[in-house]
């Protein structure tokens, strides 16, 4: 069903960052392995020619059920690592994003759904400690507060998501296939000024008056417009690809 695309979005443009100064840390990260909260098969995302599209609808089309996101129940999670010959000297990093908003309109057909996502930039938290530990052992190395800081500002900051000019990313929801509760969604991402086309695979899961969506999947960053966090000529760089995990909860107004 539609109104669970927005998921598959939240996660993208977020999650190109890097310390602020080298520092020690664990060892460089070995290969992916799927979040204990994946719901969703694992792969990429597919990234089509960026549209020329209108700015997203912020409100949701009339006539239909309409179910808000409730942000103390909803959370985005990016996984970002580091790479590069001094790899070692950096870290790997857990940014969240909390006060997601937004609305899924449910029409008869479950195809012609629509939704739409708010992320606002402000609300990233960059290296929780208790996220960290949540994250598995290969994040379990502490990042002191000046390391946290830095990555944060490097996030927001022009050479990324652009925050003074683009507070927040917008996710459009504009095609659902699959069979519950196993779907993929097409969305149309923007970030940082940047217009992309996402496929992205989610689980959905209703009850009475809710709609629960769980996605997790791996995200380049370059297939957003977006390019990876670099210092000392990509000698300690961001990967490219990041890893994202949503888990959003939505009521019906």
């Amino acid at each position: 069903m539609p109104w669970n695309k927005w998921i598959i979005v939240a996660a993208f443009g977020c999650a190109t960052v890097g310390c602020r100064a080298p520092q020690q840390a664990s060892e460089p990260r070995q290969p992916t392995q799927a979040s204990p909260q994946a719901a969703a098969p694992t792969q990429p995302a597919v990234a089509s020619t960026p549209p020329t599209a209108a700015p997203p609808a912020t409100a949701p089309p009339p006539g239909l059920t309409v179910y808000r996101i409730d942000p103390d129940r909803s959370q985005l999670r990016l996984l970002v690592y580091r790479s590069g010959p001094l790899a070692r000297l950096g870290h790997d990093h857990v940014i969240l994003a909390r006060g997601l908003s937004g609305w899924i309109a449910h029409p008869d057909q479950p195809a012609e759904a629509t939704f739409y996502l708010r992320i606002p930039a402000d609300e990233f938290v960059v290296d929780d400690d208790q996220a960290r530990a949540l994250a598995g052992p290969q994040f379990a190395a502490p990042v002191d507060d000046e390391a946290k800081d830095g990555t944060r500002h490097n996030l927001l900051g022009a050479a990324v998501l652009d925050a003074a000019q683009h507070p927040s990313i917008e996710i459009l929801g504009t095609a659902v296939a699959g069979t519950e509760p196993d779907l993929r969604a097409t969305v149309l991402v923007r970030v940082a000024g940047h217009d992309s086309t996402q496929v992205v695979p989610f689980r959905l899961l209703r009850s009475a008056g809710v709609l629960t969506a769980s996605a997790d999947f791996p995200l380049r960053q370059t297939d957003l417009g977006l390019t990876p966090f670099s210092v000392m000529m990509g000698a300690l760089r961001v990967e490219d690809e990041i890893h994202v995990n949503v888990s959003l909860v939505a009521s019906a107004q």
